[in-house]
Formats: C-alpha cells, sequence, structure tokens
C-alpha cells in the first residue's frame, strides 16, 4: 500500500444532523450562508437539510442543543467563497471565531473561516489547497 497523497483529501464524513434551538431560525441562518458555497434547501417532516444539489447531507432538526459541542466544516472550491462565506455568516448574525485565512498549524494548503452559529456550534468553510 502507497503512502496517501498529501494534496488529496478524502471526504470522511457522510452526513449529519445538527441539533438547533429554533428551526426557523436557524434555517434563515443555513439557508443564507450556504448558498455563498452553492448548497440548496431540502425540506423534511422534521428537519431541514442543505448541500450541494444531490448530496443533502447536512441537516438541521429543532432539539435541545444545550451541553452540546459540535464542530462542522463545510467544503468550499475557492477561497473567495470561504470569504464570502465568512462575511455572509457575520451578517446573518454568526459570531466571529477565526477569519479567513491560512491555518499552518492544520496543513500548509488549509484556508479556512470559522464563525458561532445561532445556538454557540462551532461551523467553519474549508478549502485543501494543493501544498508542497
Amino acid at each position: 500500500m502507497s503512502a496517501p497523497d498529501p494534496n488529496l483529501r478524502r471526504v470522511t464524513v457522510d452526513h449529519m444532523t445538527l441539533p438547533v434551538a429554533d428551526l426557523a431560525r436557524s434555517r434563515a441562518f443555513y439557508t443564507r450562508v450556504l448558498a455563498t458555497l452553492g448548497y440548496g434547501v431540502e425540506e423534511g417532516d422534521d428537519y431541514v437539510a442543505f448541500g450541494p444539489p444531490g448530496s443533502q447531507d447536512f441537516e438541521i432538526a429543532e432539539r435541545d442543543p444545550r451541553g452540546v459541542s459540535i464542530h462542522v466544516a463545510f467544503t468550499a472550491a475557492t477561497r473567495e467563497e470561504v470569504q464570502a462565506w465568512h462575511a455572509e455568516a457575520l451578517a446573518a448574525g454568526a459570531t466571529d471565531n477565526g477569519g479567513p485565512g491560512i491555518r499552518e498549524a492544520y496543513s500548509p494548503g488549509y484556508y479556512a473561516a470559522f464563525v458561532l452559529d445561532p445556538d454557540g456550534h462551532n461551523v467553519e468553510a474549508v478549502l485543501h489547497e494543493p501544498y508542497d
């Protein structure tokens, strides 16, 4: 077995559901900020799902989020998407948790931004750039 190429990133999370205190409030927030990444919205009976067309694998559902500390990172295609996502998240009421930039501690090509969503979850947009 050969060593993995450090410039390739395999997606490791297939899907997830995030507990939110107010489904309507969080739907408005995530609809607005995830549109910057090209994600669409799909309504369910008791949840709202987001993602690229045909891949709505991130869901929010109204449940008690107290005491739950969750981190989720959304894939971005460009630095400009990360920047637009961060700006839109702040405009939508998120709290800044780390502006757009390279995070060398994670990897030389790790370009990301972080916010805290309406329930205090640490949410990120990340681009994995090639590096030597």
